[in-house]
């Protein structure tokens, strides 16, 4: 792995042949974002911190390459991992003069264009892919014996030595569907599970030889009824790029320019799409921070980012230092999160502000009650609702806060909190859509639905001051839909209903939301990922959520650490934590609670900017800066 220093070499040799608007691309660009725009090395990692101007680097490489002649863009793709990002991408690179659009989409998305693709050609039906294992498993469950040999009550479920429920009937079905899901996206067979799940230490739902027994009987019936889930896009198309040469030959044609959005994210079955995609080129570029990488729960693998080397030979490294979102103070705490002895620049528009905070409550209603008030006088004049956030660790956690908020007025939204594809106006709508035969009839569908939002908008600006639909959310989800239309047609060379209904649950997999209003936004840690505020409650800062009660091996406890530093650099200027010495759990007696052990860091820097502050303000973050890295 070969590491780009921050030099502008690159720049310098190709300013020869680089356009006027080419050069307008680096215009405001540091030192090290414009080496990682303009280096013709490939593959290329882009190691982008927090705040760093991630995307900025990524889209900006693009136009760059496509403006230079380097690369053609009918036959870029960019690869990410929620509909919401490849959305923002292409509006960026739309901005940005590309004479041409490019192709952006999911992980998941493009394989099921690709296949569908593959299908036409053969004359052959498409994939149908299932909208959720729910269905599929309670049949599997259903034909499996009740026998005592199955369900014990006794058993394992991991190396803790939980005690199984009473067999595979009385197992949670979600519970059930996201450990296969986790398995098939690690590439774990039904064969393997037991073995790599007692290694991971999952906490499953039944003992881990129970859990294959399903998987194993889930895998048969879901052949038996040809039909794909979420994690066979990945694997299939993978394997069709490795088996039949003339669709890889076309595949990798067509897209022979590929770049990847958050590359810490990726696991093992999209790593082997991407590996698949591109044999025998080198024309990569990912764009990724190892300090985000949260996702080991779900499957992800947090060492690839680590490893992109092994997987991609000759790969250069150019890494981005210098953080534009927050402000010293901000840094500071979250560096300490990480035990990180160098402190990233703070240039952001404030790079001084408030000392966070850290408060303990004695309840956790208290801590709700505080934080809403603290939430409402944040509100003042120049500063919207929408740009305050409250995080927590769980949803359940959040139930408290919407209820305090909404004692207090203020407006604010649970990120989340329902199904887009359950509301009944969105069920309508499908069901026409779905009706389409062809793209052009998608499209026609998708003019109706802007005209109806654009009828309702007009009957309430006519009927109600206040600007807010009579049907709450109902403007803005049909405005989803046909943006949904649109992004699906720039994907499926075969687009019709069928096609269109198959994305549509793909990419709501994601949790995208296209709901947006003036309120607080209250969301998990996980869900605040890539967002950021000027004002920030981080809360339930206790053993037991921070980190998670389950988190015991080494990997988990550290992703949980990098979780928080996630969550603390959401924060542009403010940042409030806050912890409860006594918490009630759903409708059990409240216990007391202990603070999390990464307080005791976050303590410790907090101080040491409040000394340093006292002594010479100007100099607070130079000095401890200085001390962290004198440390050890």
């Amino acid at each position: 792995m070969v590491t780009v220093p921050p030099t502008s070499s690159s720049l310098r040799s190709s300013r020869g042949s680089g356009s006027g608007r080419a050069e307008n691309l680096l215009v405001g660009c540091d030192t090290q974002q414009v080496e990682a725009i303009t280096t013709p090395a490939r593959p290329l990692c882009v190691l982008a911190g927090a705040g760093s101007g991630k995307t900025r680097v990524l889209t900006r490489r693009i136009a760059w390459r496509v403006l230079d002649g380097s690369a053609l863009a009918p036959h870029v793709l960019t690869l990410t991992f929620t509909r919401k990002a490849a959305a923002e991408l292409r509006g960026r690179l739309t901005a940005l003069g590309l004479p041409e659009g490019v192709t952006a989409g999911t992980f998941h998305a493009i394989a099921l264009a690709e296949l569908r693709r593959l299908a036409a050609e053969r004359r052959q039906a498409p994939p149908v892919v299932l909208a959720s294992k729910a269905r599929l498993l309670h049949a599997v469950i259903s034909e499996l014996p009740r026998a005592a040999s199955f369900g014990r009550a006794a058993g394992s479920r991991s190396r803790a030595g939980r005690t199984a429920r009473s067999g595979a009937h009385q197992a949670p079905i979600h519970e059930l569907a996201a450990e296969i899901e986790w398995a098939k996206s690690r590439l774990v067979t039904p064969s393997d599970y037991e073995l790599v799940a007692s290694r991971a230490g999952r906490e499953a739902p039944l003992a881990w030889a129970e859990v294959a027994q399903v998987f194993e009987s889930y895998e048969r019936e879901r052949r038996r009824r040809r039909v794909l889930d979420f994690e066979d896009l990945l694997t299939v198309c993978a394997s069709e790029l490795g088996s039949d040469p003339e669709f890889g030959a076309s595949a990798r044609w067509k897209f022979r320019h590929v770049f990847v959005d958050e590359y810490q994210d990726v696991n093992a079955a999209q790593l082997s799409l991407l590996k698949a995609w591109c044999e025998g080129s080198d024309d990569l570029c990912v764009v990724g921070d190892p300090d985000q990488a949260i996702y080991g729960w779900n499957g992800s693998d947090p060492e690839a980012i680590a490893q992109v080397a092994d997987h991609f030979p000759r790969t250069t490294v150019v890494r981005l230092r210098t953080n534009y979102r927050s402000t010293g103070e901000v840094l500071n705490i979250a560096s300490a999160v990480l035990d990180k002895r160098e402190v990233p620049q703070a240039c952001g528009p404030s790079p001084e502000g408030p000392i966070p905070t850290v408060t303990p409550y004695e309840s956790d209603v208290a801590e709700a009650e505080g934080v809403a008030e603290l939430a409402r006088l944040a509100h003042r004049p120049g500063r919207i609702w929408s740009q305050i956030a409250v995080l927590a660790r769980t949803n359940s956690q959040l139930l408290g806060f919407r209820q305090a908020l909404e004692h207090v007025g203020v407006p604010c939204r649970l990120v989340g909190d329902g199904g887009f594809l359950r509301r009944p106006h969105v069920v309508a709508a499908l069901s026409d859509l779905q009706d389409a035969t062809s793209a052009e009839g998608l499209s026609a569908v998708a003019d109706d639905l802007r005209s109806a939002a654009g009828e309702l908008t007009a009957s309430v600006s006519e009927d109600d001051d206040d600007g807010l639909p009579a049907v709450p959310g109902e403007i803005e989800d049909l405005g989803e839909l046909a943006a949904l239309v649109e992004d699906y047609l720039l994907t499926d060379v075969v687009a019709n209903g069928s096609g269109f209904r198959a994305f549509v649950e793909t990419s709501m997999r994601s949790g995208d939301s296209g709901r947006a209003f003036d309120a607080v936004e209250l969301m998990t840690f996980h869900r605040a990922k890539g967002l950021e505020w000027p004002v920030v409650f981080v809360t339930g800062l206790e053993d037991g959520l921070v980190p998670i009660s389950h988190a015991r091996d080494p990997a988990a406890i550290a992703e949980e650490r990098r979780l928080l530093y996630v969550a603390c650099t959401r924060a542009e200027e403010e940042l409030h934590c806050s912890w409860a010495r006594e918490r009630r759990f759903s409708s059990e007696r409240a216990s007391r609670r202990d603070p999390s052990p990464y307080l005791t860091p976050i303590e410790r820097a907090r101080l040491q900017l409040v000394a340093l502050s006292a002594r010479s303000p100007s100099t607070a973050q130079e000095a401890l800066a200085a001390s962290r890295r004198s440390l050890r």
